[in-house]
């Protein structure tokens, strides 16, 4: 139990050190994300993006669990 927050926190530390060094953030606005830009408002629903973070996510877990 201990490696798998271990290593969970190692990855996190390394997304937060990314997302400083790219300060708008690596992944931005992929194809596939929606963008409704209004007077007033802005929604951003980021389909693509959440996508490939569930991958790579999923990918990192299961080889840490083996």
């Amino acid at each position: 139990m201990y490696k798998t927050f271990f290593f969970l926190g190692l990855f996190f530390l390394l997304l937060a050190v990314l997302s400083y060094l790219f300060e708008g953030g690596f992944l931005g606005r992929l194809p596939g994300d929606i963008v409704i830009e209004k007077e007033n408002y802005t929604v951003y629903i980021p389909l693509t993006t959440m996508l490939l973070v569930s991958v790579v996510l999923s990918l990192v877990l299961n080889f840490i669990n083996r």
